[in-house]
């Protein structure tokens, strides 16, 4: 692999900038992708594309030129064109500078009558008349007009240290020097059934397209490529680890299956009791399970996972219990406490701010086999953590989760099953790309007497009438803030500073505050003294969103909501309707940004947490509701599973027929892509075998 420093105009020091995108070599260059591309062609000759942005461009002759200085120090170098659409003004801004002359380049390239190119944002978006200009180019500079003007232009990912244009030139050069050997791995015969363009056309298109089509053909390509790579490597995954024989089994023996089941003060519901057969099956089958077990907020996925780790339990087995984040951890751990009361279990809570002395007396007891239940956060995948029978793994909101943390967690045991929680429905097809490595349990009914919750948007004067009419008939209210801090966000409510606010305001009620900084001891407090009713009005962030069950808890008022995730918005509004009450969710906004008006539009329109989750998949993309951009694990180039679903469906229909004619991809058609499985999956992430 040629070293990127050894490319034309890059050199060493360039190199370690371009090392900082994780950029050593040229191929590594070649398929930098851009994050979007600019079409710098001139007015009339524009198609549009959804992924293509207009870059609004001006060619014309300089018949004036205006040097300004302004008050606040500010230089600006003014230039008047004559185009055929007729004048148009051009405006280059710089900081005035006692030291040298700023615009001494411009003065030197833009003079009366040249005839230039300058590319800008204009200052009436309606018309190309005044521009802020940010690049130019003289009308004869062939390379510029090659990589820079007049064309459809690619736009990358940059660090200090590198400009958008230094950056266009090195891949011009890369280009140059290594797409003709970019290296098809595709079956030529799958190549020709998916109408793809050859590797080393492609690898030029996707950077400086002479068209639309080329693109458009160029991008189909490369998402199909990653999307049957990542099919591929899910699918070997899978079988890979039903292939191994993991050396013990259960028995159930329901001697804590039987009274942890009279003890929860309600019947399981049908669907809860499917799911919980489905993971014994699994469990008691000799190859170590990996299930997927997926269900709406409130529909009883605790429960299912707590007689999973029982089962364990009665046969000897420890199991490990995951959650995202300190105060969800710290939830459950509450949460266990009441579903295994005067049970025969021992359970412990592992978390990054215990004290040295409690950690190193239950490290020794899980490693002892004094402990049945260890619940933590990420810190349960560290060294030291050492189990002496752990049996099964569950890992609760799946998408916060990193695919290499999932596999360090099973590491923690020999051969250990592996059970996976999610409240975020994912379609079929998703689930097939994403976790094709697991099975499936879907919970899509809710417990007997919840009722659905009345959604809608409000102001906060309307909201807070509403909180203190719960409050005056004995009802409870959480009232959710998205930070614990004032920002410098004008628009931006924060938990500490409307604590104050609201104490004075429901004066007479009794009102708490609740955050993740807070001490343990005193969340603990809190959340008990929530659930015990001594507290009228719950101020507190979104730590809130798990693990709270108050029947008499009728109101959830979302401050910001603007700022929240669908799913998050979801989660919170189940913490109400969970008693024999009508319940309500009022959403305040304050701001409408982005997408924010699709979202809360959603929440009023639908409750099923399934529909919502379709929603904000097409709103803000797979990667960000299943955690993928997050953690990396599959980190797209190009694609993107939600928008590319007709590619998707390609993808994983191909690989059924790949694995079923050739299912260690060993013919000699399939070479290329095994290799290229290997050097992605195997040696980058040993994620699966194909040594």
């Amino acid at each position: 692999m040629t070293s990127i420093q050894f490319l034309k105009g890059v050199g060493p020091k360039k190199a370690e900038l371009f090392g900082r995108l994780g950029v050593e070599t040229l191929d590594d260059l070649l398929f930098y992708f851009p994050r979007k591309w600019e079409d710098r062609r001139l007015p009339g000759k524009k198609e549009p594309l959804p992924f293509l942005e207009d870059a609004p461009v001006i060619r014309g002759t300089i018949k004036r030129i205006r040097d300004l200085y302004t008050s606040s120090h500010l230089r600006i170098f003014k230039t008047v064109l004559e185009t055929p659409y007729g004048e148009a003004e051009a405006s280059f801004f710089k900081r005035h500078s006692p030291r040298f002359d700023v615009f001494a380049l411009l003065r030197k390239d833009l003079k009366e009558g040249a005839t230039v190119w300058i590319t800008g944002t204009p200052e009436d978006p309606l018309f190309l008349t005044r521009l802020r200009a940010d690049e130019y180019y003289l009308d004869g500079d062939e390379r510029a007009l090659k990589m820079h003007i007049g064309r459809i232009v690619p736009v990358y990912p940059l660090t200090e240290g590198l400009t958008a244009k230094f950056m266009r030139e090195a891949v011009y050069e890369a280009v140059r020097a290594g797409a003709e050997a970019a290296g098809d791995f595709l079956p030529p015969a799958l190549a020709a059934k998916r109408g793809l363009s050859a590797r080393d056309l492609a690898a030029r298109a996707i950077h400086f397209p002479e068209n639309n089509f080329e693109l458009v053909q160029a991008r189909r390509r490369f998402i199909y490529e990653e999307l049957l790579l990542l099919a591929l490597a899910w699918a070997i995954k899978k079988r890979q680890t039903r292939s191994v024989l993991k050396g013990f089994s259960y028995e159930v023996k329901k001697n804590l299956l039987t009274p942890f089941r009279e003890n929860l003060g309600f019947q399981l519901t049908a669907a809860q009791a499917h799911a919980i057969n489905e993971i014994f099956a699994d469990m008691r089958a000799p190859t170590p399970m990996g299930r997927l077990l997926e269900g709406d907020v409130g529909s009883g996925k605790t429960v299912v996972a707590l007689s999973a780790m029982l089962l364990a339990a009665e046969n000897g087995g420890q199991s490990l219990f995951a959650a995202p984040t300190e105060i969800l951890a710290e939830q459950h751990f509450l949460t266990f406490g009441k579903f295994l009361k005067g049970l025969d279990v021992r359970f412990a809570l592992l978390t990054g701010r215990m004290k040295a002395s409690e950690r190193k007396k239950l490290l020794a007891d899980l490693a002892d086999g004094k402990l049945d239940i260890l619940i933590g956060t990420h810190a349960v995948i560290s060294e030291g953590v050492n189990f002496r029978n752990l049996r099964l793994a569950v890992v609760d909101e799946q998408h916060r989760f990193g695919v290499r943390q999932r596999a360090a967690l099973r590491a923690k045991g020999d051969k250990a099953d592996m059970l996976i929680m999610t409240a975020t429905p994912i379609p079929r097809t998703l689930f097939l790309a994403l976790y094709g490595d697991l099975d499936r349990s879907v919970i899509k009914e809710m417990p007997p007497g919840r009722k659905p919750v009345k959604t809608t948007e409000a102001t906060e004067e309307i909201a807070f009438q509403a909180a203190a009419e719960e409050a005056a008939k004995g009802r409870q209210v959480y009232i959710v803030y998205p930070v614990i801090e004032e920002t410098q966000a004008e628009d931006m409510k924060s938990v500490k500073a409307e604590f104050e606010r609201l104490k004075a305001l429901f004066k007479g009620r009794r009102v708490d505050m609740l955050h993740g900084r807070m001490p343990r001891e005193l969340k603990n407090r809190v959340m008990e003294d929530f659930a015990a009713g001594r507290t009228d009005l719950l101020v507190a962030t979104q730590v809130i969103e798990v693990g709270i069950d108050v029947a008499n808890a009728t109101l959830m008022v979302i401050n910001n909501a603007e700022r929240f995730g669908l799913a998050s918005l979801h989660q919170l509004r189940g913490r109400v309707g969970r008693g024999q009450w009508d319940s309500r969710c009022m959403l305040v906004a304050h701001a409408r940004t982005g997408d924010s008006a699709d979202r809360l539009r959603a929440m009023v329109q639908s409750s099923n947490g399934f529909e919502l989750s379709e929603r904000d998949i097409y709103i803000r993309g797979a990667g960000e509701i299943l955690g993928t951009r997050q953690h990396g694990d599959m980190h797209f180039k190009l694609a993107d599973m939600s928008r590319d679903k007709e590619i998707l469906e390609q993808a994983i229909e191909d690989r059924e027929a790949l694995l079923a004619a050739d299912p260690d991809l060993a013919k000699k058609e399939n070479a290329g892509l095994r290799r290229k499985l290997r050097d992605l999956y195997a040696a980058r992430w040993n994620l699966i075998d194909l040594s």
